[in-house]
């Protein structure tokens, strides 16, 4: 056996165990949901903002993980409604007929929250809210 020989087994064998299944690899699917409740602003629930704030920069990447879930569904679901808006000629007139016409019409799953969090639709201003429930209170 030569020396080039002696490199190339343990070369073969590193390469050969790095080799992995990429399903094994992948990460676990985001959980999602649908259910967004009707915000009212009577029920004097607290909104979330999604603004990132990082105090720790160790940590930081997973204080904006929250957040930045909470932005995507915002996102999501503003340009669904404005879709709705260019279609329609106006925004949906109740909480009901957004949840037919353009969350479930869109097949529509937003990221789920942590714990006490949940998304609330705000008919009057066209939005999508994140508020504190009262177990969070």
């Amino acid at each position: 056996m030569t020396s080039r020989h002696l490199i190339l087994i343990p070369l073969l064998f590193v390469m050969s165990v790095g080799c992995v299944d990429e399903q094994e690899q992948s990460a676990k699917p985001i959980k999602t949901t649908d259910d967004i409740g009707e915000f009212k602003a009577e029920d004097g629930k607290t909104t979330v903002s999604s603004k990132v704030k990082i105090t720790n920069p160790v940590f930081g990447a997973l204080e904006a993980y929250e957040p930045t879930k909470q932005k995507i569904g915002e996102m999501a679901i503003q340009h669904s409604v404005d879709l709705f808006n260019a279609t329609e000629g106006r925004y949906p007139k109740d909480h009901e007929e957004f949840m037919t016409k353009v969350i479930k019409a869109n097949s529509i799953r937003l990221p789920k929250l942590g714990p006490g969090k949940e998304y609330q639709y705000d008919v009057e201003n066209h939005a999508l809210m994140v508020v504190t429930t009262a177990a969070a209170e």
